[in-house]
This record gives structure tokens, C-alpha cells and sequence, in this order.
């Protein structure tokens, strides 16, 4: 017992002083510069009420202190921060979702679940280091993992709502509306992150960017191969002079297309997927019911009870 409490507190006492060594260490951020600047007072202009919530009360992790941000950025590969603001607007930066509070999230989970691994293998040596890096290693990664499955779910439901918005906005086109106005009725009269998308570019293009430009910002904040297929097209029917109206057209009638194929490719993965379940649930099931009675009777019949 008193090897115990002796090993208990020389862990406590090393793992505060690797912390205070890490904090001292730390060197201070630099603010952006030029075009950076420019670029970050822009998204800070769009984000604002996601930066109102992250800083109201409720929020449960409004009082984290910097060291652990410092901490996580410190082992983290160069440029974490320019991919966490790709991966947030692949997610559609959550509330409260914010480069630096990702950070100082995996900060903490890397120091609480670290030392409840090592205080979980604490009769060992060996597996005091193996469970507390395991532990480490899982809350360092499980807030990336979190902002990954979130930006998964939404490039999904745009892929889903895509079609039935190039419809309307075909329609809109073809009424007579230009392609701005069009995607503003879109934008207006749709639900969902796709929506969301077409309210952004046009706020883009209000504050002076051009169409192309506002497009092809579109396109970096989403992987939906069909949604770059389309920006593509756009893009260049205007270079070319090609009236939107067929692009837009031509581009609804094969995303209708492509919405069926998969479709038709998930109903044929039915079978395979039932496959599984059936062969580990069902078949144990029908064994025992026609197998059972004819095996109890072969063993009154040669044990005789």
C-alpha cells in the first residue's frame, strides 16, 4: 500500500512538471498578416454568431484555460489550424466550434483519459505506460474524429438535396430570373446545408467577389464530387458565353440520373448486407427448431431416457 501512494504521487509530481515545462516552452502565436488577415476578419464576420454562442455561459468548456490549446498545437503537425478551418467548414463550423477550442479539447482529452489509462493500469509498469498512452492517444484524436463524422453527415445530406435544388434553380433560370437571382430564390426557399452554401456565396459575391470566385469557394468547402461537376460546368458556360439556362438544364437531367444509380447500387448491396445477419441470427435459430427434436429423439432412443 504505501508503494501505492509513494508511485500514485511521483506521477502526480511528474506529470505537473512535464505540464509547467511544456507551458514555459511554448512560444506565443502570431497574429495573421496581408491577405491573411484580411481573409480571417472575413470568416470572423461570418462566423459571428457561431463566436456569440462559444462565448455564452452555457457553454461547458468556456472557462478551458490556453495551456491546453498550446499543448495540443504543440503536437500537432504544422498547419493544424488552417485544416481544422477546412475541416469546421466541411462540418458547417458548428456552434461553439472554433479552431482553438478544438485544440484545447484534445489538449484535455489527451491529459484526462492519459492518466485515467495509466491510473487504470496502475499494478503494472508496463501497463501503466501502455494504458495511459492509449488513453492519450484516443482523447488527443477523438475530437477530430468527431469533427470528421460531422462534415461526413453533411456532405451526405448536400449530395441528397442537390438534385432538387438544380431543378429549382433550372426552373428559376428558365422563368427568366438570372443565375443570381435564381440561386437567392434557392437559397430563400430550401432547407438544409445546401442552402446554407448558396446563402454564403451570394453574401461572397455581395462583398465583391466575383461569380467564379464565389463558386470555386464553394466547391473547397465540399467534397461532393456532383456539386463540383456543377460549379465546373457554371464556371465555364460563363467564361464561354454559353447560355446558363442549357448548362443548368443538362446538369439537373444528370444529376437525376446519377440520384438513381445510386439508388439502384444501394438496392443490389441489400442482399450481401443481409447475408451477415442472417447467416449469425436466423440460421442458429431454424437449426436448433428442426434439428432439436430430431436429436432429442435419437437420444431417448440410445440412452433410453
Amino acid at each position: 500500500m504505501p508503494a501505492a501512494v509513494i508511485l500514485i504521487g511521483g506521477v502526480g509530481v511528474l506529470a505537473l512538471a512535464i505540464v509547467l515545462l511544456v507551458t514555459a516552452s511554448l512560444p506565443a502565436r502570431s497574429a495573421p498578416r496581408g491577405a491573411a488577415a484580411g481573409l480571417a476578419a472575413i470568416d470572423r464576420g461570418y462566423a459571428q454568431p457561431t463566436l456569440k454562442a462559444a462565448r455564452s455561459g452555457s457553454d461547458l468548456f468556456a472557462a478551458m484555460p490556453d495551456w491546453l490549446e498550446r499543448l495540443a498545437r504543440r503536437l500537432s503537425p504544422a498547419g493544424i489550424a488552417g485544416a481544422l478551418e477546412h475541416r469546421l467548414d466541411l462540418a458547417g463550423n458548428p456552434p461553439r466550434w472554433t479552431p482553438d477550442r478544438i485544440l484545447a479539447v484534445k489538449g484535455l482529452g489527451l491529459l484526462a483519459l492519459g492518466i485515467l489509462g495509466a491510473l487504470y493500469g496502475l499494478h503494472n509498469v508496463g501497463l501503466f505506460v501502455l494504458y495511459g498512452g492509449i488513453g492519450g492517444f484516443a482523447g488527443f484524436f477523438l475530437p477530430d474524429l468527431l469533427l470528421y463524422n460531422a462534415g461526413v453527415k453533411r456532405q451526405a445530406r448536400i449530395l441528397a438535396t442537390l438534385p432538387d435544388a438544380l431543378d429549382m434553380l433550372t426552373v428559376c433560370v428558365e422563368a427568366g430570373l438570372g443565375f443570381d437571382a435564381a440561386l437567392s430564390q434557392v437559397a430563400r426557399n430550401t432547407r438544409g446545408p445546401l442552402s446554407a452554401e448558396f446563402a454564403r456565396t451570394l453574401q461572397e459575391m455581395q462583398i465583391g467577389l466575383s461569380r467564379s470566385q464565389a463558386l470555386r469557394a464553394l466547391v473547397t468547402r465540399t467534397t461532393v464530387p456532383e456539386l463540383r461537376a456543377f460549379v465546373s460546368a457554371v464556371v465555364q458556360a460563363s467564361e464561354l458565353g454559353i447560355p446558363v439556362a442549357q448548362v443548368l438544364r443538362e446538369q439537373a437531367t444528370e444529376m437525376r440520373l446519377r440520384r438513381r444509380q445510386r439508388a439502384e447500387e444501394k438496392a443490389q448491396k441489400v442482399p450481401v448486407k443481409i447475408m451477415f445477419p442472417l447467416i449469425g441470427c436466423l440460421f442458429p435459430a431454424l437449426l436448433v427448431i428442426i434439428i432439436g427434436p430430431g436429436a432429442i429423439s435419437i437420444a431417448h432412443s440410445l440412452f433410453g431416457h
